[in-house]
């Protein structure tokens, strides 16, 4: 790219923000045409902050998709919601993502009325429109617009697809000028070995919601690329308790088999290549405690 070129192109950071089950992953997923973050019925699934990147025109803006903002009462969950914010204080336009559906609940209240603090130009997004009457989305965002300040307002529903033209258009429109900060292919700054992570994390989550609490984590601790372009990947389910393990592991090891499955068949379409995936459950007891774990998720460590 020429230094001529860079006075004509754009980019900037836009922060994601917003209560648990907004539907932010699932925006960030459909603005950015592939699967950068994980989508699933169970709140807070979302830790660190993962950038998703999308091409306007000629502005790049790179999404970062922050952990939803809730009441944390434990550790990690201060530390999320820490990190959500930080996402937002780095970034150069915050857009507040919020549930037409569920409308201004109280944390999605405490959520407008710190935003309204912050310095950079914000923007409302109304998702989940294709749920909503008409009539409700314009009360509701009139409501929104007085609780802070939104240069515009967007209704969107992430998962039909209706209104993302025109709020990729309109983020593209108000990012800085300047060079693009990633190459024009890339749709993640998020590291491949963390992604397959990730991408496992969710067909975890998927399977066990209602069986497995919040305490498990996914790690990829081996990656080799084979002959035939393949990859070999080992990757470790992290649990607190024996318990645990056994629920992960299923009868005769079913569990763990469907969900290496479901994650290899993703894994491969964001690797572009096929892919064999071995997984394993280990103990950790107090992981979630443990400084490193936070560092490995980009998350900021809890308070002491």
């Amino acid at each position: 790219m020429t230094s001529q070129d860079a006075v004509t192109t754009r980019a900037g950071f836009v922060a994601m923000i917003g209560a648990p089950n907004a539907g932010k992953s699932t925006l960030v997923n459909r603005l950015t045409g592939t699967k950068v973050s994980i989508v699933t019925h169970k709140v807070q699934t979302t830790r660190a902050l993962i950038r998703g990147i999308f091409i306007a025109d000629d502005a790049q803006v790179i999404l970062v998709d922050t952990p939803g903002i809730f009441t944390a009462k434990r550790g990690l969950e201060r530390a999320m919601v820490r990190t959500a914010w930080r996402g937002a204080a780095d970034a150069d336009r915050i857009a507040v993502i919020v549930d037409a559906r569920a409308g201004l609940t109280g944390e999605v209240a405490d959520i407008l009325a710190k935003a309204g603090e912050t310095a950079q130009p914000r923007d409302l997004v109304l998702n989940k429109i294709d749920l909503v009457a008409r009539e409700t989305l314009l009360a509701l965002a009139a409501e929104a617009g007085e609780r802070a300040a939104f240069a515009k307002t967007y209704m969107v529903s992430a998962l039909t697809g209706s209104g993302i033209d025109d709020l990729k258009a309109g983020l593209g429109e108000a990012m800085p000028q300047g060079p693009w900060l990633y190459p024009q292919d890339q749709v993640s700054d998020l590291p491949m070995r963390q992604l397959a992570a990730e991408i496992t994390r969710e067909k975890l989550t998927l399977r066990l919601h209602d069986e497995l609490p919040y305490r498990s984590t996914v790690e990829t601790t081996d990656w080799k690329v084979l002959k035939d372009g393949s990859a070999r990947i080992e990757q470790t389910i992290y649990v607190e308790r024996e318990s645990q393990r056994k629920i992960v592991l299923g009868e005769k090891g079913r569990t763990i088999k469907a969900i290496g499955q479901a994650a290899r068949t993703d894994i491969a379409e964001a690797n572009e290549a096929d892919v064999h995936l071995f997984l394993f459950v280990k103990v950790r007891q107090n992981w979630s405690q443990d400084p490193e774990r936070y560092r490995e998720m980009g998350l900021d460590l809890p308070d002491t």
